[in-house]
């Protein structure tokens, strides 16, 4: 197995860590009732999704 002979710098290893973080959650509007949804979800408040009721909201 690889063991390092020479300690790497810590902006060596910050380097490399550039790319290590969150990206925020892409959210759209609901066409229905333009309330706020993630992409390609079923729209929590009316039950929308794709142009037609999936999830009725009165049994929810």
């Amino acid at each position: 197995m690889a063991h390092p002979k020479r300690r790497h710098s810590a902006t060596r290893g910050r380097k490399r860590r550039t790319h290590y973080k969150l990206t925020p959650p892409n959210v759209v509007d609901c066409p229905h009732c333009h309330s706020p949804r993630l992409p390609h979800h079923v729209c929590t408040q009316c039950g929308y999704y794709n142009g037609r009721q999936v999830i009725d909201q009165a049994e929810a």
